[in-house]
């Protein structure tokens, strides 16, 4: 645990350090889990959404985008339940003051349990090596079976107490595993209450009950209740899909998790309308998708699972996450959610409008059913910048900061770099960036020795460095340095562009 925490540790100085992330409102001391995106920070985010948008729209035929209010009528937001049934259910440690989600706690003593397995696993393939058979290990080994099922009926318990509101039960939950306060290490309890995770506002000029509007605290209805204009004005048919990326908002308990979770956050989200009876069909599907998606990065397969939900949300009939391993360890980072048509029969009879699809191969009207894909841009970005940045040792025995960013998502894709301040050394460097910045987001850098030039590079994530030199006043050729390998070849300057390209174009990603 402790090399996790320095590790996070290392993240948040990085991020702030090259102008990735900073702490909000920072001069004045900055504000509980609120961070902005710096000059990088803002071009990554960017490249993270264009990156989800070209998978999901650009390349589907049948789903298409939206941007949506922040601001919608209150009874949307009674129509979704979110009025009456948004809530986490919350516990105090009297001795620390400290304030935390009570399935958090129970879901982080669990992980713990499950990391004993994997040490007995690890113990296992050391003595047996090559022969080592995991399956059949886990499914013979004492421990592990011992402590499989004890996450059994943890999850069990905390899945019929959650179900049911049953609050005393939560909290006599934590005091049976004997949970204690990470800050404290006391057992010093109050009661479980709900806490609902809405930020209320006023609209207009006179206060009251009548102009109370809130902040979304998600963007799914945003477009549920443009469900008919988009397929109407857009010619739809089912099965389609309508994507969005937009903040939201929740008011909730923050542990120290850098931008893991934060009270202004962004999703980037996509429901699939589809016909009734075939949603799980899509679940798996879209399940399958999302996952390409993910690995396709290269943070390495070995850093995601899935995650079947202990307790279904109101709304849902299968939800399952993709966790990553983030240094704090393996958390939720995008759910895949059937929502069944509660949605739209919930907006149907709140608003009296008729929210159907008529289904001109059944010959009928029908309420679609939703699958949905909502993933964090904050938790994607963290997932990202963690798991690429590294420290190597060289063959000269000197080391390096690397972020080893996927090429496609990399804030700068080249920086310009002329070898001296003279000599119309820079003339030409500017010349090579102008010709170059119509296509790449590139760096112009003359400051510093070339190697720290390199480093500096190195420690933001660019892919390739072109060096200009006396030799390219001569015969138009430059030196180009690769990020991953080191290499430095020398190439012709209208070469230059396609280089780049093969090694930063989104189209490899998609492939």
């Amino acid at each position: 645990m402790e090399q996790k925490d320095e590790l996070l540790k290392e993240v948040i100085s990085h991020a702030k350090e090259y102008g990735f992330v900073f702490p909000s409102s920072e001069i004045y001391d900055g504000l509980s889990a609120t961070y902005d995106y710096g000059q990088l920070g803002a071009e990554l985010k960017n490249n993270i959404k264009n990156y989800w948008w070209t998978s999901m729209v650009q390349m589907n035929e049948n789903i298409v985008g939206l941007d949506a209010s922040i601001f919608m009528h209150p009874e949307t937001w009674k129509a979704s339940g979110h009025v009456d049934a948004f809530n986490d259910p919350l516990i105090d440690n009297k001795d620390s003051k400290k304030r935390y989600r009570a399935d958090v706690l129970i879901e982080d003593h669990i992980e713990k349990i499950r990391q004993k397995i994997n040490k007995e696993v690890a113990k296992g393939l050391k003595r047996f090596g090559d022969d080592f058979n995991e399956s059949e290990f886990r499914a013979t080994n004492p421990n592990v079976l011992r402590n499989e099922t004890k996450i059994t009926e943890i999850e069990d318990r905390m899945r019929t107490t959650l179900e049911n509101e049953d609050l005393e039960g939560v909290k006599k939950l934590i005091e049976y595993l004997e949970i204690t306060c990470p800050v404290s290490g006391s057992k010093n309890w109050t009661e479980v209450r709900q806490f609902n995770l809405m930020f209320s506002t006023e609209m207009g000029s006179v206060a009251g009950d009548a102009s109370t509007i809130y902040l979304r605290p998600e963007t799914a209805q945003g477009i549920f209740v443009n469900f008919l204009n988009v397929q109407k004005t857009g010619r739809m048919k089912i099965p389609f899909g309508i994507a969005q990326i937009g903040k939201a908002f929740r008011n909730e308990i923050i542990a120290r998790q850098f931008i893991f979770r934060m009270r202004e956050f962004e999703q980037m989200e996509m429901q699939f309308f589809v016909r009734p009876g075939e949603e799980m069909k899509w679940y798996e599907y879209w399940k399958d998708y999302r996952i390409k998606w993910h690995k396709a990065l290269g943070l390495g397969d070995d850093n995601y699972r899935f995650h079947d939900h202990i307790k279904l949300a109101h709304y849902a009939n299968a939800a399952a996450d993709i966790e990553f391993n983030f240094p704090m360890g393996f958390k939720e980072l995008e759910g895949i959610h059937s929502r069944t048509d509660f949605d739209l029969k919930q907006h149907e009879k709140h608003s009296g409008k008729k929210l159907q699809y008529f289904d001109a191969e059944l010959n009928k009207n029908y309420t679609p059913y939703v699958v949905e894909t909502s993933i964090g841009l904050d938790r994607m970005f963290l997932a990202v910048l963690s798991s690429s940045l590294r420290k190597e040792v060289l063959e000269d025995g000197s080391d390096r900061t690397i972020l080893k960013l996927p090429a496609a998502l990399a804030p700068y894709k080249v920086a310009i770099m002329p070898l001296t301040k003279k000599d119309g050394l820079p003339e030409k460097a500017r010349a090579i960036f102008d010709g170059l910045k119509y296509e790449f987001n590139c760096q112009y850098d003359e400051k510093d020795s070339p190697g720290k030039r390199y480093r500096r590079q190195d420690a933001i994530g660019t892919p390739y460095c072109v060096m200009v030199d006396h030799e390219t006043l001569e015969n138009d050729t430059v030196t180009v340095r690769d990020i991953d390998t080191m290499e430095q070849i020398r190439v012709k300057i209208s070469e230059l562009d396609a280089i780049i390209r093969e090694k930063v174009s989104m189209k490899k990603l998609m492939a």
